[in-house]
């Protein structure tokens, strides 16, 4: 089967990839994808524990099992924001 998979951000500038479509086993879930990923990008491994993953634009777990043409957005963690001064 073939999934679109999505990278954002971090995982964008680790990978140097927007986006890639790869060829996974019947039966793969999304955190077998991560591992392959992972062995593929080392260093995107430190994100392990804090990376999000969509499915078809809704949020998954690692469990969830992965159908031919879904697509995966891999969400690293956000940080930042503005502080507002105290006056």
């Amino acid at each position: 089967m073939n999934v679109q998979v999505l990278f954002f951000a971090s995982l964008r500038e680790k990978t140097r990839l927007h986006e890639t479509t790869l060829e996974l086993a019947a039966g793969c879930s999304v955190g077998e994808l991560w591992s392959m990923l992972v062995e593929r990008f080392p260093a995107i491994e430190p994100m392990s524990s804090s990376v999000s993953f969509a499915v078809n634009q809704e949020y998954a777990d690692r469990d969830q099992v992965l159908n031919d043409g879904d697509e995966i957005a891999l969400i690293p963690p956000v940080s930042g924001g503005s502080e507002i001064p105290e006056d």
